[in-house]
């Protein structure tokens, strides 16, 4: 028996017919593709943005900095409305097997104030992603880890990292701190980066890694490792697998302080984050150590230790917000999943900005449910707000565990 299925011709004509025009369609919106940050465009390129087409004006480098994207008309040309609809972009996917509202901690490798660290192992539960703190700077660009003698030898320590993930947690390495000085300001150092770290999260089996880099790293408007740091995080993901965990804990100064000014350290930070929007697990900025916070929302500065301060914060992050009073251009709002705000877990963990639990409890509430907000709340409710960052683990468990318990147990009873 033939297999062989008979069409009608007027079937096939208007079959036919169907089909030409959808490839029409498509080579019409395909004639030209769509703009990507990170991408060396001639003068006299075309692009797709936003369902419009833009030919560039001149050579152009820097990808990753505010304003400039196609819109801007001091480097390209609006051509017109583009033909044919794009495909909508496949959205990034959260980190798998992140907590979905993780309490975050730094776990000190070494010794100050808070005592001398102590083995992964004790760690306690409460804690869903432990951050140890901190990489070492090897020179040019190279990565280096050394686990303290409190915290056991280094076997134990790799079968510590072992037992913690296997019970569900991320461990990640973090780089920078106050006196973190890593710095990538060529395509050597990114070489070098990448490689060292991948070997050492090979080495001890971390997720991944957190971003602590400021001013020790000369994280600055304009400067190298701004560009750099994007495309090192992006080789090492491509290395380490969709698995990868990234985080980034700047000051405020660095990234909602861009909204005040736009220049130096003021808003530094956003260039980088905006490069890795689609890489990014969770920032958790710190709102301590730097003062009241400024924000769209109020012509006095928030202060530090108050719900109006955490909650105006992540508004801001996840809204976007105008640079320089709008004179900069503005930047684009993440997704609340990949939000959290970072606060001391006690008195003698910060120089400033302590918060009580509970100011830590409304602020979350506001965020994720719209209730116990102060004078300020998100246009909506965030139930995916991702958590919060806490320095640290060790002055946590110094006073007895007094901001672990209850903010985690908390951060389990939200959707």
């Amino acid at each position: 028996m033939s297999n062989t299925i008979c069409i009608p011709r007027s079937h096939k004509l208007r079959i036919l017919s169907a089909l030409s025009a959808a490839l029409l369609a498509t080579s019409a919106y395909a004639a030209y593709p769509a703009w990507q940050a990170d991408t060396f465009y001639k003068a006299g390129t075309v692009v797709s943005y936003n369902g419009r087409d833009y030919k560039a004006l001149v050579d152009q480098t820097d990808h990753t900095s505010t304003g400039w994207n196609p819109t801007s008309t001091s480097l390209w040309t609006d051509l017109g409305a583009s033909s044919g609809t794009p495909p909508p972009a496949p959205a990034p996917a959260p980190t798998p097997g992140l907590a979905k509202h993780p309490l975050v901690g730094y776990w000190h490798n070494f010794t100050n104030p808070a005592g001398p660290t102590f083995p992964l192992a004790q760690v306690s539960d409460d804690w869903n992603v432990i951050v140890v703190a901190f990489g070492d700077d090897a020179g040019n660009g190279n990565v280096s880890f050394t686990v303290d003698p409190s915290a056991g030898s280094e076997a134990q320590f790799i079968a510590d990292v072992k037992a913690q993930r296997a019970k569900g947690k991320k461990v990640v390495l973090s780089l920078g701190g106050q006196d973190g000085s890593v710095t990538l300001n060529s395509e050597a150092n990114v070489t070098n980066f990448v490689n060292s770290l991948y070997a050492i999260i090979q080495k001890y089996g971390f997720d991944g890694i957190d971003l602590d880099l400021e001013s020790g790293s000369g994280v600055s408007m304009g400067a190298a490792i701004q560009t750099n740091l994007v495309s090192a995080v992006k080789q090492l993901k491509a290395k380490v697998g969709s698995s990868f965990y990234l985080s980034m804990a700047p000051e405020w100064p660095y990234v909602q302080g861009g909204y005040v000014s736009y220049g130096s350290i003021w808003g530094a930070y956003l260039p980088i984050i905006d490069g890795l929007r689609n890489e990014l697990s969770i920032i958790h900025v710190q709102y301590y150590n730097n003062g009241g916070l400024y924000t769209p929302y109020s012509t006095a500065a928030y202060a530090e230790g108050s719900v109006d301060m955490l909650v105006g914060g992540s508004k801001m992050l996840i809204e976007g917000f105008p640079l320089s009073y709008g004179s900069a251009g503005s930047f684009a709002g993440l997704r609340p999943d990949q939000v959290a705000f970072g606060v001391p877990s006690g008195p003698s963990s910060a120089d400033s900005g302590f918060v009580t639990t509970t100011t830590v409890k409304n602020a979350v509430d506001c965020m994720a449910r719209l209730v116990n907000c102060g004078s300020v709340k998100p246009n909506q409710a965030y139930p995916t707000f991702r958590g919060v960052m806490t320095w640290s683990i060790n002055w946590d468990k110094h006073d007895g565990y007094n901001f672990s318990a209850p903010v985690g147990s908390n951060l389990r009873t939200l959707p």
